[in-house]
């Protein structure tokens, strides 16, 4: 459960983010708060905002619409307590990091054959960006040159991903999208001799994206 006095500090953060023009937290409001969805990265940075700004939009990454209705909600959460957890911390999630030549061609390459959205791209022009679908997020990360030698990562099979269903239906219907798509495959799905079925699929950069599920 979120610590209140650790969600002030985090918009205090924010605020000092917004003015010391830190590009990243651009993104962060744009994305957060519907007035500021229409706004450039240097529009945001150069515009009023102010810290009960930076509290909303806090309260809206943690589900509420207002300042006050995430501190009115914390206080009826029964398990609700101002003080440092006992419990370990757990990791929730992993977001894979692809080196790309060009942000743009990336995410069509995402959206228009493998299904996933924008989450968000940064800069301008954008050299950072992520895509998701449904409980996957991977960062994209524009470079000038691949950093792995193509032959070297198609020989020895160096996955950049790898990402899971939870049956075999759902594995060879998902290829069977993703071959009506045109998608380019550098290896069709096939039963491996440890219970699983999978197929590689290769981005536009050669980056090699496992996706597997069950066979039987």
């Amino acid at each position: 459960m979120p610590n209140l006095e650790n969600l002030r500090k985090q918009a205090k953060l924010i605020l000092r983010w917004h003015r010391d023009r830190h590009y990243p937290v651009a993104a962060q409001i744009r994305s957060g708060l519907p007035r500021f969805s229409r706004m450039t990265d240097p529009e945001i940075l150069s515009c009023s905002f102010k810290l009960c700004d930076a509290q909303e939009l806090v309260a809206r990454q943690h589900g509420f619409e207002s300042w006050h209705a995430l501190k009115t909600g914390l206080s009826t959460m029964p398990d609700h307590a101002d003080k440092p957890s006992t419990t370990r911390v757990v990791i929730t999630a992993v977001e894979p990091e692809l080196f790309v030549t060009n942000i743009a061609a990336t995410c069509d390459f995402f959206t228009g054959k493998l299904g996933f959205t924008v989450a968000f791209t940064y800069g301008e022009p954008p050299f950072y960006a992520q895509v998701m679908r449904d409980g996957v997020r991977l960062n994209l990360r524009c470079v000038e040159a691949p950093p792995i030698d193509g032959a070297l990562r198609d020989r020895e099979e160096l996955l950049a991903a790898s990402l899971t269903v939870d049956t075999a239906d759902e594995i060879k219907q998902l290829f069977l999208e993703y071959q009506a798509a045109g998608v380019t495959f550098f290896q069709t799905l096939r039963r491996e001799p440890w219970g699983a079925r999978d197929f590689i699929v290769k981005d536009p950069d050669g980056n090699l994206l496992l996706f597997a599920g069950p066979a039987e």
